[in-house]
């Protein structure tokens, strides 16, 4: 109980914690310029390098910064199709929908799995794949083998609009 009483409270924290103006700062320019070198960072945001890198790292450390990634371009890598799939689940049980998430967890096409409502759909899925052959496949032989998916539902997507990680601080 105490393990779940004190994850409950570092997400409270991470919901709920107050920024001033120098962690607002370094969360926006972090989002843009993951790279940035910390003595460039400081100086954007007017501290020295010191105290600087001890509030990257406790917004690290808090959970609140969870990790630095390079953005590939999908089509420069081969993936020319990305599509958003909607599966609905037979039961509405936690095993089913511990299962389902293991089985896609293990499928490097999928980008992005939301449990969703308001929908006729369970989960919503945002896919890459090199073509329509690699689509079918996809959906086919190992979306819907995965146990309790019942139904699917699939739009393919002609042009991305707004495309960010980048979060409002």
């Amino acid at each position: 109980m105490k393990i779940g009483n004190e994850h409950r409270n570092l997400t409270e924290r991470k919901q709920f914690m107050e920024y001033d103006r120098y962690d607002r700062q370094i969360l926006r320019i972090l989002q843009q310029e993951g790279r940035i070198s910390n003595q460039d960072l400081a100086n954007r945001i007017g501290l020295s390098p010191s105290p600087c890198l001890r509030r990257v790292r406790a917004l690290e450390e808090a959970g609140v910064v969870r990790g630095y990634h390079a953005l590939l371009d999908p089509k420069a890598v081969g993936y020319s199709l990305m599509a958003l799939i909607y599966i609905s689940m037979d039961m509405h049980t936690p095993e089913r929908f511990d299962n389902f998430e293991r089985e896609i967890r293990a499928l490097p096409e999928v980008l992005e799995c939301l449990m969703i409502t308001g929908q006729d759909a369970d989960y919503q899925l945002k896919v890459v794949v090199r073509d329509m052959d690699a689509f079918q496949e996809l959906l086919l032989n190992r979306i819907t083998r995965i146990h309790g998916v019942t139904g699917v539902h699939s739009s393919f997507v002609m042009r991305g609009v707004v495309d960010t990680t980048v979060l409002p601080v």
